[in-house]
């Protein structure tokens, strides 16, 4: 089993920063591919940022060019450096593990991010 923990949300100002940590144990992330979601009241979950095992990334048309996710795997760490924050990015950040020799998915408890206008 695999637990991950997220850290670093809070209160944001229109055009500040946060950056987000997932902290993962009991097992490697290396060969995951991971990955930071976010939920909002009444909507789907949306998928944020995705990176792989190989490094390549990928991000949602709205955060894009704003976002930057990253990993450190002898850390274990994968990390969301969130610029120039909007309203509309208010949400639970969650972060998510797959690892595809199982196709199975972990997440974590989510960390709240607000953002004011």
């Amino acid at each position: 089993q695999v637990e991950l923990a997220e850290s670093g949300g809070g209160l944001a100002q229109a055009g500040g920063s946060l950056t987000l940590a997932c902290a993962a144990s009991g097992s490697s992330i290396s060969l995951a591919v991971m990955g930071w979601y976010r939920l909002v009241p009444g909507k789907e979950r949306e998928l944020v940022s995705v990176i792989t095992s190989g490094g390549s990334t990928n991000y949602a048309d709205s955060v894009k060019g704003r976002f930057t996710i990253s990993r450190d795997n002898a850390k274990n760490l994968v990390y969301l450096q969130m610029n120039s924050l909007k309203p509309e990015d208010t949400a639970v950040y969650y972060c998510n593990a797959y690892f595809m020799v199982t196709k199975t998915n972990y997440w974590g408890q989510g960390t709240q991010v607000t953002v004011s206008s």
